[in-house]
């Protein structure tokens, strides 16, 4: 395992992290399907002892759950871990809300850190916050609080936009930034990305798989269960997708054997990224995920090749739908 500076923030985290939203559960929706907490709990174990210290959750995941599960897969390691939560979805008030109020924020960091059997969290994030309170340089005074407290070690947010990343650069100094960024959608290195480096923010790349569909697992027929956030999407959206990744196969090479690991490599190509984080559920996710960081980088043609895929919509021409987001 490769490890990488996390911003100017201190802290070293594996380059390959575990990204805790799908061990959260069904039981609420919002979700990659059902789970199963013991196969979760030894996925944990598994990307411990192959080197990985850095752990991506937020408290509405499963409700609570994927804090909850993790606090227990990690007792007795908390000083050989990065814990990264993110607070802003009031699932408390019900599905859908939002509420980043200083009163919210701070019950909701207590109740966090009693799930995650902790007194502090490494890496506090405001979980995708509309781009008025991003914004705002109000918004961020109680996060400066519950840093100067030694209840956060650093703080940031997760975006949706990149648009929204460079803005929160410009008002604040946020210790790290979450963005999407994968080979479907790679906007975020255009400009984003280099600009958190040289100003010492952090990036945490999220969706590196693409919701699952860098996998190579899925087809267009390829169904997913009520709760699962793919359910309901287009047919023709799940079909430009799978083809897309299909066309990626030709890339893989002995060093990337899967377009798991290739994915994942067109991320860590970027050196401004700090760690990427893909969903891990089982056991065989965590050693195939974790397994790229130790293979060959992709060659400069590799990278130009993906570009180029991507420039051309991945052959699908125009008409025939878009695999990208």
């Amino acid at each position: 395992m490769n490890y990488r500076e996390f911003g100017s923030s201190g802290l070293k985290v594996s380059e390959v992290g575990f990204g805790a939203w799908a061990v959260g559960g069904n039981a609420h929706g919002n979700s990659y399907g059902t789970t199963d907490d013991r196969t979760s709990f030894e996925a944990v174990h598994k990307a411990l002892s192959l080197g990985c210290n850095f752990f991506d959750t937020a408290d509405v995941y499963g409700w609570g759950h994927s804090e909850e599960l993790l606090g227990r897969a990690l007792k007795g390691q908390r000083d050989r871990v990065i814990i990264a939560t993110k607070v802003g979805g009031d699932f408390y008030s019900g599905p859908g809300r939002q509420n980043f109020s200083p009163a919210y924020v701070r019950s909701a960091l207590e109740k966090s850190l009693e799930r995650l059997k902790t007194d502090y969290i490494d890496i506090y994030q405001l979980h995708n916050p509309p781009l008025k309170l991003i914004e705002n340089p109000a918004s961020y005074e109680l996060l400066q609080e519950l840093k100067r407290e030694g209840k956060i070690r650093t703080w940031g947010i997760s975006i949706f936009d990149p648009i929204e990343g460079l803005t929160a650069l410009k008002v604040a100094h946020p210790d790290c930034l979450q963005v999407v960024y994968n080979i479907f959608s790679p906007k975020a290195g255009e400009e984003l990305l280099p600009r958190a480096a040289n100003a010492g923010c952090a990036v945490i790349a999220r969706e590196p798989l693409a919701n699952g569909f860098l996998s190579g697992k899925y087809s267009i027929d390829s169904q997913f269960e009520p709760g699962d956030i793919r359910h309901h999407w287009p047919r023709a959206y799940i079909g430009a997708r799978t083809a897309a990744a299909d066309r990626l196969r030709a890339l893989l090479s002995p060093s990337t054997a899967t377009l798991c690991q290739l994915a994942l490599k067109f991320v860590l190509a970027n050196s401004s990224v700090s760690v990427v984080i893909p969903g891990i559920k089982t056991v065989e996710q965590a050693e195939e995920n974790l397994a790229t960081s130790d293979s060959a980088p992709l060659s400069k043609e590799t990278l130009s090749r993906i570009h180029d895929l991507y420039l051309h919509n991945f052959g699908l021409g125009r008409s025939s739908g878009s695999p990208l987001s």
